[in-house]
């Protein structure tokens, strides 16, 4: 009697065990399942957002190109009518010839500019010359300037850029310009471009600075957001680092490739 009590306990708890063990299984099975699950669902959405990201940054390209049209066949055909009309009243009215030439110089200088303007917002320009030549434009551009002094260090560069880094790493380097001519009250900016091992800029100035502790400093700005989101689509790496009071740097550097 006791034996048989003693073996239906085994049994029970065998059956028990297996019960569980059957319970287990199905759990881990099921985890399993909605891992991947999310990970597919999580791969979706990351192919999402680089596909709503390149639609952005085509959109933006398109936009900067149509204005660079704009400014070229508009208004810089009404400056050039302009200059045509004040040359003409020069020999209408020789004795005013002192009185115009310093206008008909303006003209000319606002006609350069516009023109520089325009070549760095229309990416055909930028693809035919190439981006070390139009980051030579663009630091020249804003040197003419004279709000502030930029020492730039540019090695021989022998990479050759797809058509999606040249136009990301310029509109970075732009972004990061025009942020320090708005932001940073900076005397002085020195820019190192590089090759060795990898493609690499790195843009430092002596401004004001700021918290990085601060979301409102950093994480919602929307110029740095968009250079973190265009280094990423062309598999670059995006940092900032700042102290107040002393400055900021940014680096844009080529991802190592793994062989």
């Amino acid at each position: 009697m006791v034996k048989d009590v003693a073996f239906g306990i085994i049994i029970s708890l065998l059956f028990i065990s297996l019960v569980v063990l059957f319970c287990i299984i199905i759990i881990k099975l099921y985890i399993q399942k909605i891992k991947k699950y999310n990970a597919v669902i999580y791969q979706n959405e990351i192919e999402f957002q680089k596909t709503l990201n390149q639609s952005i940054l085509e959109t933006q390209e398109q936009l900067l190109h149509s204005i660079s049209q704009d400014l070229h066949d508009d208004a810089g055909q009404q400056l050039t009518v302009i200059n045509f009309q004040l040359e003409n009243l020069k020999l209408d009215y020789p004795d005013c010839q002192n009185d115009l030439n310093p206008i008909s110089e303006s003209v000319s200088r606002i006609a350069t500019s516009l023109r520089n303007i325009s070549h760095s917002l229309n990416n055909n320009w930028l693809i035919e010359n190439g981006l070390v030549e139009a980051i030579h434009q663009e630091i020249e551009r804003i040197k003419k300037n004279k709000i502030l002094t930029i020492d730039a260090k540019i090695d021989a560069i022998d990479k050759k850029f797809t058509t999606d880094e040249q136009i990301v790493i310029y509109r970075i380097f732009q972004e990061i310009l025009n942020n320090i001519l708005k932001h940073a009250k900076s005397s002085k900016v020195e820019i190192s471009i590089t090759n060795n091992p990898n493609f690499k800029i790195i843009i430092q100035d002596n401004g004001i600075g700021f918290d990085q502790n601060k979301s409102s400093d950093k994480s919602n700005s929307i110029g740095i957001k968009n250079c973190i989101i265009r280094a990423e689509l062309i598999k670059y790496n995006f940092e900032i680092e700042s102290q107040l009071s002393i400055g900021t740097t940014v680096i844009l550097q080529e991802i190592k490739k793994i062989i």
